[in-house]
């Protein structure tokens, strides 16, 4: 096994990438899954639903934008909502209100577990996770995921089921 070569927040920050958005924990930097049709389709149906909720209510999502959760860990996202501001900067300082990860064929567990707990310690209220393969919602607390027949946003009277984000015809 090779050396890893660290890189700097600066020189990350700096880069681009052919895929998708990679993220950067402690001066490594970590390819995300490339989405599938399945993953497409999903992360549409999310956008399209807090889109149309745009004019009712203070949420502003955000797909695949990256933000920092802690001193050297930046992680992106398959969608952020923010609440009541939407963010100004390129890297945005607030906190999401909601994180939102659709779960790819490649995607390790432990990995994605990690970046949900990054997600709770950084403050984000709202975590959940939607397994196309498994056509399961599930919200994240406290290192465990509870699979749901709805996700709940009780503060602003938006209940998104699970036939809004798995259609039945795809």
């Amino acid at each position: 096994m090779g050396a890893q070569t660290l890189i700097s927040e600066a020189e990350y920050l700096q880069m681009t990438f052919d895929g998708p958005e990679a993220e950067y924990l402690d001066g490594e930097i970590l390819e995300r899954s490339m989405p599938t049709n399945e993953h497409s389709i999903i992360a549409l149906a999310f956008t399209l639903i807090f889109g149309r909720f745009m004019s009712l209510a203070p949420l502003f999502p955000r797909p695949e934008i990256r933000f920092r959760v802690a001193p050297h860990r930046f992680r992106v996202p398959d969608l952020a909502v923010y609440a009541y501001q939407a963010p100004i900067a390129s890297i945005p300082i607030e906190i999401p209100h909601i994180v939102v990860e659709i779960v790819s064929p490649d995607d390790r567990h432990d990995e994605l577990m990690e970046k949900l707990a990054d997600y709770q310690a950084f403050g984000v209220s709202h975590i959940w996770l939607a397994d196309p393969t498994l056509r399961r919602l599930s919200i994240y607390r406290d290192g465990s995921l509870t699979s749901v027949p709805e996700l709940a946003l009780p503060d602003f009277s938006l209940t998104i089921k699970i036939a809004e984000v798995f259609p039945l015809t795809q």
